[in-house]
């Protein structure tokens, strides 16, 4: 027997988008908390885990990871609002992609700088499996207009 307005967990996979086993998985993660159990021990589930799961889908697209998910709605449940510590975390990935921007802007440019001094030098005293690759781990830095360091290299 169904209470009202509760819902069993392929009805809300079916209104959400969200398959069967993500919202069982996120449930174990504590994400989500079905309201009870049928007397078969099919989880039901209040209309409110709709928006909940979009909330989270929502999220997660704009790179937020399950476990800082988690601490929002763990705020929300306290009955306070999570905009504040969301703004953070956002603001936390528009620097984590400036600086992934500047990493890539730099092997682009190590590339460019590879490809543009290519001369195959073979030397019978030093084999190597190719001497352009193996050559230094200088990069062309176009602002500086020279070779620097690049600072990528392991």
């Amino acid at each position: 027997m169904l209470v009202k307005n509760r819902q069993q967990i392929g009805a809300i996979a079916q209104q959400s988008g969200v398959p069967i086993k993500t919202i069982r998985y996120y449930e174990e993660l504590g994400l989500l908390k079905a309201s009870s159990r049928t007397e078969g021990g099919f989880r039901l589930f209040d209309q409110d885990v709709i928006s909940r799961l979009r909330f989270i889908k929502r999220a997660q697209s704009l790179g937020l990871s399950l476990s800082e998910i988690k601490e929002f709605l763990k705020i929300h449940d306290q009955g306070k609002l999570p905009c504040d510590r969301i703004k953070v975390s956002l603001q936390e990935k528009v620097q984590d992609i400036e600086d992934k921007i500047q990493e890539l802007i730099q092997f682009k440019q190590e590339l460019e700088y590879i490809l543009s001094t290519w001369k195959v030098e073979n030397s019978p005293s030093k084999p190597k499996i190719c001497p352009i690759i193996e050559k230094d781990g200088n990069v062309f830095d176009s602002q500086r207009g020279e070779k620097v360091a690049n600072p990528l290299r392991f």
